[in-house]
């Protein structure tokens, strides 16, 4: 009876694909290839090897970078080396990275690195929470960050119910944060399925101590999530779709759309610049070549710089482009001090001067 599910679904799969062909070549962008744009001065990071998915950067300019994701779907360069946590100074004219160490009792072996977010409490103290995902599963891991033994001191796991699937996350209070589920079921199969079927199941949540909801639901795959300077809206990736959803915090948490901008890209992870409030974003240019990966013909990256997000017409610019012979399925930028930092899904990273 099992097996005749399968084939069923199978077959539903394969009519579905044949149906709806033009749209997936339109979602992922099949055909898609990119025009070289870099600035001046770009050089990649040395040590990073194995991806840089995610990067937050302290107000201090201290950057921290998750390293060495290992996803469904999604090429691996070192299957069997657990992730990392690389830290970055950029005040310092060339700066180098550091991997922190993490404290004992920690299951670091299992360490999955995913999206991250930072938050200061009112002593100062710095926190570092992460999504992870050990054996495939989804957790919240809080560290305090010790800055002069550049380490990490494990504080936390936080699991729960609706935590499944979760991409990334944005902190706005102690253990209260906005997380993305990329896709309503956890298994590779069902999420192709779903992904193929276009059901819009993917959601956003909210997490405290107190309570965890739905607060946002209807995308595709939601991805990146983050957050305006004067903290009233949250922006939220949906990669598949190609856009960024403007939303607006409500006291309760809960969030109700403004807007939606459309790109022609592939958006994965955002961040905001404090100081203008403009929204920097890695993306995929061609996302059939990161699932289906070829060293000859690789995924190339691109970075979108978008200036007067609330408006109705907002400033779209490209500001790095490759086709994947430097940079390798582009995830994440984010600046500082005219300093801008590109990660990776699974490849390396890049650091330019604007």
């Amino acid at each position: 009876m099992g097996k005749l599910v399968v084939l069923a679904l199978l077959g539903m799969i394969r009519k579905r694909v044949k149906k709806y062909e033009s749209s997936y070549r339109q979602r992922f962008s099949i055909s898609r290839e990119v025009e070289p744009v870099e600035p001046r001065n770009c050089q990649l990071i040395e040590g990073i090897e194995n991806g840089s998915e995610d990067i937050d950067i302290l107000p201090s300019g201290l950057a921290f970078i998750s390293s060495g994701l290992k996803y469904p779907g999604i090429p691996n360069f070192a299957p069997d080396k657990p992730g990392q946590i690389f830290m970055m100074d950029l005040n310092k004219p060339n700066p180098s990275i550091q991997e922190l160490s993490i404290s004992n009792g920690f299951d670091k072996a299992s360490f999955n690195p995913h999206g991250i977010s930072t938050f200061i409490d009112e002593d100062h103290n710095v926190y570092l929470y992460v999504v992870n995902h050990p054996r495939m599963e989804s957790t919240l891991e809080i560290f305090k960050f010790e800055e002069q033994q550049r380490s990490l001191v494990h504080l936390k796991t936080i699991e729960h119910e609706l935590l499944k699937s979760v991409n990334d996350i944005f902190v706005v209070g102690p253990e209260q944060f906005y997380a993305t589920r990329d896709h309503y079921f956890a298994n590779h199969f069902l999420t192709l399925l779903e992904m193929l079927m276009d059901f819009r199941w993917s959601h956003v949540l909210f997490y405290s101590p107190k309570e965890v909801k739905v607060v946002a639901k209807g995308f595709n795959s939601a991805n990146g999530i983050t957050i305006s300077p004067d903290k009233k809206y949250i922006y939220i990736a949906d990669v598949t779709d190609k856009s960024i959803c403007v939303m607006k915090i409500h006291d309760n948490w809960n969030l109700t759309q403004l807007k939606v901008i459309h790109l022609d890209t592939l958006v994965d992870n955002l961040t905001v610049d404090p100081d203008t409030g403009d929204v920097w974003a890695g993306c995929h240019p061609n996302g059939w070549k990161v699932l289906f990966y070829n060293p000859k013909d690789p995924p190339g990256s691109e970075v979108l710089h978008i200036q007067d997000v609330l408006s109705e017409k907002p400033r779209i610019n490209t500001i790095y482009a490759n086709n994947g012979s430097v940079l390798q399925g582009s995830s994440v930028a984010t600046v500082y001090n005219r300093k801008l930092l590109i990660g990776t899904v699974f490849h390396k990273a890049l650091y330019c001067e604007l």
